[in-house]
């Protein structure tokens, strides 16, 4: 079976959180490529500009400085040229409201950040798993 090499977009304030997802790509031996920005108006920046190859998977993060990961899907979902995305959720909150409201705007699973490194690594290698599967046009 042929790999499937995607772009992914990592939407992600914490320095740390982004060292140990690039870390877990490494060690799941996940080749695909990481595209990284900083909050939501940084990741719609990139999108809309055609700064990164179309990505057909965000990895998203909920707290976030400037635009919060709510607020960016809000626009991701009303722009037709991205609303067809998939979006994880990987955060550290576990607010039902922010499940929530997640959910109703369609995203493909709310993921959250496990505390150790090795739960973390699990969780990639899911997410992995995942858009292996999956099927694009």
């Amino acid at each position: 079976m042929e790999d499937k090499e995607v772009n992914i977009l990592l939407v992600e304030d914490d320095e740390v959180d982004i060292m140990n997802v690039q870390r877990a790509f490494k060690k799941n031996n996940i080749t695909n490529p990481l595209h990284i920005a900083h909050n939501g108006l940084e990741a719609l920046e990139m999108l809309k500009e055609g700064a990164i190859p179309m990505p057909p998977i965000i990895i998203l993060d909920i707290n976030m400085p400037k635009m919060n990961g709510i607020e960016f899907l809000q626009e991701l979902r009303k722009d037709p040229a991205l609303n067809r995305i998939s979006v994880f959720v990987m955060t550290t909150s576990n607010e039902d409201s922010d499940k929530i409201n997640a959910y109703n705007l369609n995203v493909a699973g709310y993921i959250l950040k496990p505390l150790s490194f090795e739960k973390f690594l699990t969780s990639v290698a899911t997410l992995n798993r995942y858009w292996k599967l999956c099927e694009r046009p």
